[in-house]
């Protein structure tokens, strides 16, 4: 047996679980972001951020996706909906929604898809 704690991964280092970024917590301001919302920083980065809110400031220089943060940090999207609202409340990041006639377009193709498969 080992010396080394079981968390302890030789090739990967120490592990750390996504929620612990979080502290747990499976709710915050950012619950209602869609997928596809734009996400910009807006605010320079204050020397007390985390390592994974740096990452996200300085991939939303240019505009990017909530989906596309969430592949490009490699954490589960309810984790990057909650650093996202934090980012936000703390003025730090903008978080544009897509438009609401996208939206009922979307509905409409989805409407026929369904109609389509039923007449299968």
């Amino acid at each position: 047996m080992s010396d080394s704690p079981q968390w302890f991964d030789e090739e990967a280092g120490p592990v750390v679980r996504p929620y612990a970024l979080i502290r747990g917590r499976t709710r915050s301001s950012g619950d209602g972001f869609d997928l596809v919302a734009t996400v910009r920083a807006v605010g320079d980065s204050p020397g007390e951020l985390g390592p994974e809110q740096q990452h996200i400031l300085r991939a939303a220089r240019s505009p990017i996706s909530v989906a596309d943060l969430a592949v490009e940090l490699d954490l589960p999207v309810g984790v990057i909906r909650v650093l996202l609202g934090d980012m936000r409340d703390h003025g730090l990041i903008s978080v544009t929604s897509p438009s609401a006639g996208g939206s009922r377009s979307n509905e409409r193709i989805l409407k026929e898809v369904i109609n389509g498969l039923r007449a299968l």
